[in-house]
């Protein structure tokens, strides 16, 4: 008999969501990590100097706080809890002014000048069904439940972002607020469904927030990992798998990774068709992060950028577009779209007293191995002049040094792939179920399948639920 029902190669947040929920049913489940520490991007550690906490990937999490899988588990129990900034994001556009999205969406509007009322009637239905939205629409392609909210999500999130900013506002500062969100899809900004994160991310932040995990990213891969134990299930650290037969012998096998890693550690166990499949899998840019630990808080000119917890730097929509479309031209742009966290303002545990840590990242080709934390430092400069002398130390990691970080990161790329509508649904392949593999054994629950890249273990607990039901046929 096999030792366990399920084994499962890879600690992050859609590994652990895949372990808990087939523990939860009662299924004996073996976790495997390579790292010596659990939790994939969910990592915090001393990266600068003694005392100075840094999220090592995963920082401002609004899809955790707005998780429908994690809303499930009593993760406060195992000592869980969010810090939400008195401001969700900031964008300075020059001097002293700034366009910022607060929580209410009235007070949001009040700042967009003469498209207030535009931005109202967007994001008033989006807050309202956002329950329906990450249930039905952040998965497989399948008929929506809630037609009408599918609707008034689906159809400008099919859009590239630079023409519905065109077409939707009139005016510069709600044009450079939506394109500095849709800039976090990695996409140049005139792809069809550069749209779709933009509207994410603005409900979130009117809806949830944006909010970081007190005391560090860790503590959310704590405590999953507690919530896992305590329904019986183990983890091992430490070691990694480099081929499938090296994992404990068990009834299903679930896949913490994305298609590159995957394929090196999966032998014959696919067909062929399917492997060609994996094997046409698309990645996308990569990232350059910089963390940071300062002797004082950062001088922003915009006073409102001193009470956010994110900050996009970028100016305005066009320059942020031309950074993007610089990016998937293989090149970098010498005034890239960035952005910055400073976790420490609203955390008093991520520095030692009177100091601060912070960390800025920018996009940059795949696979680039490239420091560019002088041009990343010049752009936050820009609009905080006198950044440089607060520095009193910093770690920079490439997009190439990402990749070593976590293989999942192929070419740096920390969305685990291109999420444009050719791959929005089709994660990692074109199929109803794409969760299960050629081998009826195996599963993928990594964020290269639906909905994607972020920290809300959707892809791990609806990985399980497959994998449950062939533990039910067997």
């Amino acid at each position: 008999m096999p030792e366990y029902d399920a084994a499962i190669v890879g600690s992050g947040p859609n590994g652990l969501a895949a372990a808990i929920t087939l523990a939860r049913d009662g299924r004996s489940v073996a976790v495997v990590e390579g790292h010596s520490i659990p939790g994939g991007g969910m990592r915090s550690s001393e990266l600068t100097l003694p005392g100075f906490v840094h999220d090592e990937c995963a920082s401002v999490v609004p899809l955790a706080a707005a998780s429908p899988f994690f809303a499930t588990l009593p993760l406060a129990r195992y000592g869980l809890s969010f810090v939400q900034p008195e401001i969700p994001l900031a964008h300075p556009l020059g001097d002293e002014e700034a366009v910022v999205l607060r929580r209410s969406i009235a007070a949001t509007a009040a700042g967009l000048a003469e498209d207030g009322g535009r931005w109202s009637r967007l994001m008033a239905p989006l807050v309202e069904g956002q329950e329906a939205i990450l249930g039905d629409l952040l998965g497989p392609l399948r008929i929506p439940r809630r037609p009408l909210i599918a609707a008034r999500f689906g159809l400008p999130a099919l859009l590239p972002a630079t023409s519905f900013a065109r077409g939707y506002f009139g005016g510069r500062r709600a044009r450079a607020l939506f394109a500095g969100l849709a800039a976090h899809s990695m996409l140049p900004l005139e792809r069809p469904g550069s749209s779709a994160v933009a509207l994410v991310l603005a409900m979130l932040g009117h809806a949830s927030g944006w909010p970081f995990v007190a005391t560090g990213a860790s503590a959310l891969a704590d405590a999953l990992v507690s919530c896992l134990r305590s329904h019986g299930g183990r983890l091992e650290t430490g070691r990694w798998i480099a081929d499938l037969e090296e994992l404990p012998s068990s009834r299903v096998i679930l896949l913490d990774l994305t298609p590159g890693p995957l394929l090196r550690v999966s032998g014959g166990r696919f067909s062929g068709p399917y492997r060609k499949q994996l094997g046409r899998y698309r990645y996308g840019p990569g990232v350059c992060k910089v963390d940071f630990a300062l002797q004082e808080p950062i001088p922003w000119l915009a006073r409102d950028c001193r009470r956010a917890g994110t900050v996009h730097l970028g100016g305005s929509a066009e320059e942020i577009a031309e950074a993007e479309r610089t990016v998937w031209r293989g090149e970098h742009p010498e005034r890239p779209f960035v952005i910055v966290t400073q976790p420490s303002l609203f955390d008093p545990s991520r520095a030692p007293p009177g100091r601060h840590a912070a960390w800025a990242y920018c996009h940059v080709p795949h696979g680039s191995g490239r420091d560019v934390s002088g041009i990343i430092e010049r752009q936050i400069e820009r609009f905080a002049p006198g950044f440089r002398e607060s520095i009193l130390a910093r770690s920079v990691r490439t997009a190439a040094e990402l990749e070593r970080y976590d293989p999942n990161y192929v070419g740096g790329d920390i969305n685990g792939g291109v999420q444009d509508l050719g791959q929005m649904f089709t994660r990692p392949t074109l199929s109803l179920t794409p969760y299960a593999t050629s081998d009826p054994r195996i599963f993928i629950c990594s964020s290269a399948t639906p909905p994607g890249g972020g920290v809300h273990g959707l892809c791990g607990s609806r990985a399980a639920r497959f994998a449950l039901a062939a533990l039910a046929r067997a």
